[in-house]
């Protein structure tokens, strides 16, 4: 008999880690500082070309997309051509 009442994990159905809410941080942060490049993100995709990673010192950058699918252009010269309208900081 297996005995697992000492283990240091349980079982969920949520994922280990969260990576795509970094990735949408790192879209709302380059959207947000007008980094250029181009950013999409669906469902389950998310795609960054340009941009940058956001900088966690002294603080971590708390904004995020509130939208689930969209697209996004920021070209030099602070333009951004984007289908999100909403807030990038959290409510």
């Amino acid at each position: 008999m297996l005995n697992i009442t000492n283990t240091k994990f349980k079982l969920t159905n949520k994922p280990i880690h969260n990576k795509p809410n970094e990735a949408i941080r790192e879209i709302a942060y380059s959207m947000d500082l007008l980094i250029p490049g181009l950013y999409l993100w669906l469902p389950g995709i998310h795609i960054r070309f340009g941009g940058a990673v956001p900088d966690d010192q002294p603080y971590k950058y708390p904004g995020t997309i509130h939208s689930k699918a969209g697209i996004a252009l920021v070209l030099p010269g602070y333009k951004i051509f984007t289908t999100y309208q909403g807030s990038y900081d959290p409510q």
